[in-house]
């Protein structure tokens, strides 16, 4: 799992000249599918899939502090960064959550 994790890292660096110095693996991933609203459905068919971004931007932004909450209280740790993106074909939303580290990160990850 390691390599296939830090294969991105190396792509950023060789993209931009410079990579990540650190992979963190402590983090929940959720994946939802089939998001889009009829009306969101309808403006990304209708060349307006930018708007839909931006409101759906809005909304996680708006519901950021609740989203946290819900996974500290299932997972019992504290979140220090929360990421989230849209998808549309297929239709796909991601949300990240990165957790304080607990001390217990494997240090074989990546060496940037």
């Amino acid at each position: 799992m390691a390599a296939r994790s830090t294969a991105p890292a190396c792509w950023v660096r060789e993209y931009t000249g410079r990579g990540p110095t650190n992979i963190n693996q402590e983090s929940a991933v959720v994946l939802l599918q089939d998001t889009l609203t009829k009306a969101e459905r309808r403006l990304a068919e209708n060349g307006k899939a930018d708007h839909v971004m931006r409101g759906r931007h809005e909304f996680q932004v708006v519901m950021q502090a609740d989203l946290i909450h819900i996974i500290e209280q299932e997972t019992g740790r504290k979140v220090i960064a929360f990421m989230s993106a849209n998808h549309f074909d297929p239709d796909m939303a991601v949300e990240v959550f990165v957790f304080e580290p607990s001390g217990d990160t494997d240090p074989a990850g990546y060496d940037g």
